[in-house]
């Protein structure tokens, strides 16, 4: 088993634990992450980079962790294959010899 998969697992276990799976739509998983992940960008809002509440911080990541990799079991996609095509696809579109040092989006 992956790493991957062994979080998964474990995702998926506390929640059928709990008999959650019966309010994880994938609508609202997404929206679960979009709040998860709005908690983590509160953690930077207004400060500066080492202004950051470190301890928060892997607790708040986590949560938008365990939202991704719900959605992601919803949908029975492979977590690795999609990251990998993703970065596939980016390296496509950000070339090194273009993009190295450089952070305009691909089409500017």
């Amino acid at each position: 088993m992956t790493d991957i998969q062994e979080i998964t697992q474990s995702i998926l276990q506390f929640r059928d634990e709990r008999d959650w799976a019966q309010f994880h739509t994938g609508k609202d998983i997404a929206i679960c992450l979009s709040v998860e992940a709005s908690e983590l960008l509160e953690l930077f809002l207004w400060k500066k980079e080492e202004e950051v509440n470190r301890e928060k911080l892997p607790d708040e990541l986590a949560d938008v962790f365990y939202s991704a990799f719900l959605l992601a079991s919803h949908y029975n996609l492979d977590v690795k294959q999609i990251v990998m095509d993703k970065l596939e696809k980016n390296r496509q579109k950000y070339p090194v010899e273009r993009a190295r040092g450089v952070n305009r989006k691909w089409d500017e």
